[in-house]
């Protein structure tokens, strides 16, 4: 049966929990996290991107973060925590998913960048938003 974006969106939520930025924070401070920006290219290069995040479009993921893609990225690793943003959530919740179905166990919505700046987390300008 077909499904609209937000029953895919609801779903992805469902799988992969949200987590607050104190706990985000935390977690990105202990060490073996990727933080993941899956906005597109112009998004990131107006606005920057959270502090030591990876930039991977979400059209791009799956070959980034598949072991077996002539397009992996070697900084995913399916033994780090995984914190995924976009700019409002549904993305990252899509691609939390997708990342869950490729066998990453530890993943987490990170949700909206702009939440992200609006609570004084750490942002970095410029950025080479090449993926």
């Amino acid at each position: 049966m077909p499904m609209s974006v937000k029953e895919l969106i609801e779903a992805a939520n469902k799988v992969v929990p949200p987590i607050g930025f104190a706990e985000a924070k935390e977690k990105m401070q202990s060490g073996n996290v990727l933080v993941l920006d899956v906005r597109d290219a112009p998004e990131v290069e107006n606005s920057g991107l959270i502090a030591n995040a990876v930039h991977v479009s979400r059209g791009m993921l799956e070959f980034r973060a598949d072991p077996a893609s002539p397009y992996f990225d070697e900084r995913f690793g399916k033994d780090k925590t995984i914190l995924v943003y976009c700019a409002s959530g549904g993305r990252s919740a899509l691609s939390g998913k997708t990342l869950k179905d490729l066998g990453y166990l530890d993943v987490f919505n990170l949700g909206a960048f702009k939440d992200w700046v609006e609570s004084g987390g750490a942002v970095q300008h410029p950025v080479d938003a090449g993926m």
